[in-house]
């Protein structure tokens, strides 16, 4: 459904940025399935009110997150590690108290949980992916399968009791219905409790020129004041701000009840630079556009050049950011014969929309291509490590962020 008023305030959208017909970024068909996928316009505006850079047409979540949804944050050691950390963070600042109650919205599986977990704290992710959720349970995770909304928190509450966290990453900018979020947090938290928000940052996105993390589950890219603005808009208040590096360049939100904190000086200082960078004005996005076009341009040379000259050229890193560059390029077989990538549920089957192969990461070197893509680049320090020999042999990475060059 597109729309033209903010799904947060009612304000009109000022569109900005089209990025063309895409497919749902993780829907991984078989080969006999090619073609029969859902696209839909991936566009994206900014509202005049409350500057939530949202979507205009969004996909409904049944299209994005299937009972088969194939993404496993536990196949990259760089999430392992921060997950660990963030649990390590809970556990010494807010779940302190006689039984705490942490539920995770999005949990996949259980990388975060797990080691709360382990820890004897209690817990509950909520995934709507039923095997994501199977894998969290066999590490000992307890998982409710279904959406975070307002009606399932009372049903937590009601088991559970009160949270005193409720964390989601990278998952509640996946939600069109945000106020679905926010009205379950205001059911389940407790009264000194947090909403913890870790998400892509809409700052970062814009000065690196990152256009492949728009794509269709993250139907908002969130900046420090657009989150304030939604969260006082459902009776919360954001109270902290910390950026992460995580996924190449995402933000912690903190979210409390009116009044229970004190808004801290890294919060005030990061709202007076988010305004001198003029996060919302079309100025910022007129020059992303630029920059997007260009990458576009010199990596669709770079790969023909490549292929005319008799190189061998392979993807690496299945992603679902890819979905955005292949399609807005027209990347196909012709100019990347395949896609190398760990994860089981996508190998065997071909990228969204454009039919690339799909092929287990460990025939990587069956043999090495002489350039490899790397749509995985915001885990280019751990992947370009573990594949040393990749270069050693002479091979070179190609990235395209902030714009394309060799490794």
């Amino acid at each position: 459904m597109t729309v033209n008023t903010c799904r947060i305030c009612g304000s009109a959208v000022r569109p900005c940025l089209d990025l063309g017909r895409q497919p749902v970024s993780n829907a991984f068909p078989r080969p006999a399935d090619a073609g029969a996928e859902t696209f839909f316009q991936l566009a994206v505006g900014v509202c005049t009110g409350c500057t939530m850079v949202q979507q205009l047409d969004v996909l409904g979540a049944e299209h994005m997150f299937t009972p088969d949804y194939p993404y496993r944050s536990s196949t990259s050691a760089g999430l392992r590690g921060h997950f660990a950390e963030v649990a390590q963070w809970l556990r010494e600042t807010e779940l302190t108290g006689p039984d705490p109650l942490v539920v995770e919205i999005g949990s996949n599986d259980g990388v975060m949980l797990r080691s709360l977990a382990r820890a004897g704290i209690r817990h509950l992710g909520v995934d709507p992916c039923v095997g994501a959720g199977e894998t969290a349970a066999r590490d000992g995770v307890r998982v409710r399968v279904g959406f975070f909304d307002e009606r399932s928190a009372a049903v937590i509450r009601a088991g559970e009791g009160p949270a005193q966290v409720i964390f989601g990453a990278n998952t509640i900018s996946h939600v069109g219905d945000l106020g679905s979020i926010f009205h379950g947090a205001v059911r389940l938290l407790a009264d000194d409790g947090v909403l913890v928000i870790e998400d892509r940052y809409l700052g970062d996105i814009l000065a690196h020129t990152k256009f492949d993390q728009i794509y269709d589950e993250h139907v908002y890219l969130f900046a420090i004041r657009s989150v304030r603005a939604a969260a006082h808009t459902y009776g919360l208040e954001l109270v902290d701000t910390e950026p992460l590096d995580m996924h190449g360049g995402a933000m912690r939100f903190v979210v409390a009840r009116p009044g229970r904190r004190t808004p801290t000086a890294r919060l005030a200082r990061m709202l007076a630079e988010e305004d001198r960078m003029g996060l919302a004005s079309p100025a910022v996005f007129d020059r992303f556009r630029a920059g997007l076009e260009t990458i576009a341009k010199d990596l669709v040379g770079l790969l023909t050049d490549l292929r005319a000259g008799g190189s061998t050229v392979a993807g690496y890193g299945a992603t679902s950011k890819s979905a955005t560059v292949t399609n807005y390029c027209g990347i196909g077989p012709g100019l990347v014969p395949l896609v190398y990538d760990s994860t089981p549920e996508k190998q065997g089957r071909v990228t969204p929309g454009m039919h690339i192969p799909i092929v287990d990461a460990a025939r990587f070197a069956e043999p090495y291509p002489d350039y490899a893509l790397l749509f995985a680049w915001n885990h280019a320090d751990e992947i370009i490590g573990r594949e040393r020999a990749f270069r050693e042999s002479g091979g070179r990475w190609i990235l395209y962020v902030p714009d394309v060059h060799l490794v």
